[in-house]
C-alpha cells in the first residue's frame, strides 16, 4: 500500500492519519505469552529497532480480532508493547508512533491486511510474526518447505479467482433483483447459475483462501476485498 498519488495511496494516508488520533496511552502491564487456542483470534508481531542513542528496543503489536476498545466496538483492537510493557492501544485500523516512524495495522474479515513499520522517509517494513502465532507458523512453512508454500499460495489465488468469476455475478443478480435497486440501476441476469451446495462450498473455499493469504499479509482489492 503505497504513499503515492493513487486513489489507494490517498485513502491509506487518510485512514492512517485518522487512526493515529485514536491511539490511547497504555497502562504498563506485561505482554502475555501467545497460547495455541488463540490461533484464530490473535496475532503477535515484533519489530526490533536501534534508538537514536544507540540502544536497542523491541516493539510488539498484539492484535485481538474479536476484542474492541469498548463493548460497542467490534472492529478489533491492537496493543503496542515496548520491551514487553504496554505502551498504547487502539481500535483497528491502528497507527502507532514509534522511533523513526509509525507502525500501521490494518485487519480484514480474515486476518491481517497490513502490519508494517513505515519510516519517516516513507519506507515500509513488515513486522516479524511471533513463531507461536498462525502467521508465524505460515512463515515457517515458507522457510522450511518453500515448494509446498508456493503451491498453497497458488491454490489460494486460483480459488479466489474462480470465486470472483462464479459467485460475484450471482450476488449482483440477487442485489439488482431488489425492487429499489432495480428501479435505480436496472436488473442483471447472471450467466452463471450454480446449485446452492456448490455456492456454499465456493464461499467456504474462498474464506479459507483469504485466510491463508491474510496469514502472509497479502491483500488485493479485487481478490480479497469482496468479503471485507
Amino acid at each position: 500500500m503505497g504513499r503515492d498519488g493513487t486513489p489507494e495511496g490517498r485513502r491509506t494516508s487518510w485512514t492512517m492519519r485518522r487512526a493515529a488520533r485514536r491511539v490511547k496511552p497504555g497502562d504498563g502491564h506485561p505482554l502475555k505469552p501467545f497460547r495455541w487456542w488463540q490461533l484464530l483470534s490473535r496475532a503477535l508481531l515484533h519489530l526490533e529497532l536501534v534508538r537514536a542513542d544507540g540502544g536497542g528496543v523491541t516493539y510488539t503489536v498484539d492484535v485481538h480480532y474479536l476484542q474492541g476498545m469498548s463493548a460497542d466496538d467490534s472492529d478489533g483492537r491492537a496493543d503496542l508493547y515496548v520491551d514487553g510493557r504496554h505502551r498504547a492501544a487502539s481500535r483497528l485500523p491502528a497507527a502507532f508512533p514509534v522511533e523513526g516512524g509509525t507502525i500501521e495495522v490494518v485487519a480484514t474479515t480474515f486476518g491481517l491486511r497490513r502490519c508494517h513499520y513505515v519510516t519517516d522517509a516513507g519506507t515500509a517494513h513488515q513486522l516479524v510474526p511471533d513463531p507461536a502465532s498462525a502467521e508465524g507458523r505460515r512463515a515457517r512453512l515458507d522457510r522450511e518447505r518453500p515448494g509446498i508454500s508456493r503451491v498453497v499460495s497458488a491454490c489460494s489465488v486460483v480459488v479466489l479467482i474462480v470465486s470472483v468469476l462464479l459467485v460475484v455475478p450471482q450476488l449482483v443478480e440477487v442485489v439488482t433483483g431488489l425492487p429499489p435497486v432495480a428501479a435505480r440501476v436496472g436488473t442483471f441476469t447472471s450467466p452463471v447459475a450454480l446449485p446452492f451446495w456448490l455456492n456454499i462450498g465456493l464461499t467456504l473455499a474462498a474464506a479459507a483462501a483469504s485466510t491463508e493469504r491474510a496469514l502472509r499479509l497479502r491483500y488485493h482489492w479485487l481478490l480479497d476485498g469482496v468479503g471485507n
